[in-house]
């Protein structure tokens, strides 16, 4: 039995398959990113879900595509907890960016690959490997464009009082804008950057207002300018996405980077099943 694995932040998408490929059972942890948990929070969350923790002797690989994996210190740091508790399986880790990959990019075309869901990446695929030009420092100093940049505006517009009335009044209908409660959120509890991305729905849902598409724009063009253009042939390849932002907002992804020359190409929610389709061909 092969586990495969797209884990961001927030959540962790699993599917089991057999040699064939057949779907055996599919799940969903919390993510499991390994920059900001322990691992014991790890094993704990894995012990959570019952056809995780009761196949986990069934196993023979185990592919792991996570967010937080980018160092070699976080991919041996996870490969060490997942053999201590997958003891039959053979481990892979990759970074998230390796999943986002294989699902959007044909075999051995070149494309730029970013990832805009609760964090953000971008790499340029030239076929065979993978080469980024920008090392991620984490939420707190970069991610530009994605959930937790916008929840980290949406908070400091409504605090700073920047916020549309109107808006503002169903922002704390819709949130527990609670001071205490919020620094409890991002200073003590885990995965804040989780947290901050969970205020992006609000954004999206309210994206036609002329407040929430001016924030939009300028993130998204930051994402551009900061991380894709980076890339000397960026004009030359097409630009695939992954990621919950770059779902819901493609629209206004395909008009920023119509401006920059930038050609968008596929577009996906999540790359779990494109995953099942390199690993059946990818034997």
């Amino acid at each position: 039995m092969k586990l495969l694995v797209d884990s961001g932040s927030t959540k962790a998408d699993w599917i089991a398959i057999d040699e064939k490929g057949k779907v055996l059972f599919t799940t969903q942890t919390l993510g499991l990113n390994p920059e900001v948990l322990s691992k014991e929070e790890v094993i704990e969350r894995l012990n959570d879900k019952f056809d995780i923790s009761h196949n986990k002797a069934k196993a023979t690989h185990l592919f792991f595509y996570g967010a937080g994996c980018g160092t070699d210190r976080m991919k041996d740091f996870l490969t060490e907890v997942f053999q201590g508790y997958f003891k039959n399986a053979a481990v892979t880790v990759h970074e998230d960016t390796y999943a986002a990959v294989y699902a959007t990019t044909p075999k051995n075309e070149q494309a730029i690959v970013s990832i805009l869901g609760t964090g953000s990446n971008c790499s340029f695929f030239d076929g065979k490997v993978l080469h980024q030009k920008v090392q991620s420092l984490g939420y707190i100093v970069m991610d530009d464009g994605s959930g937790n940049r916008f929840g980290r505006h949406l908070l400091r517009a409504y605090y700073f009082n920047k916020m549309p009335k109107d808006l503002a009044i169903e922002f704390s209908d819709e949130y527990n804008v609670d001071p205490d409660y919020i620094k409890q959120n991002l200073y003590k509890e885990h995965n804040p950057n989780a947290y901050l991305a969970t205020f992006a729905k609000f954004i999206i849902k309210h994206k036609e207002e002329e407040f929430c598409k001016k924030i939009i724009l300028k993130e998204l063009n930051k994402y551009a300018k900061n991380y894709i253009m980076q890339y000397d042939n960026y004009k030359e390849v097409p630009v695939h996405f992954v990621g919950s932002i770059a779902f819901y907002l493609k629209e206004e992804l395909t008009q920023v980077l119509a401006k920059h020359g930038i050609t968008i190409g596929n577009v996906l929610r999540r790359p779990i099943d494109g995953l099942i389709a390199y690993h059946i061909v990818n034997k």
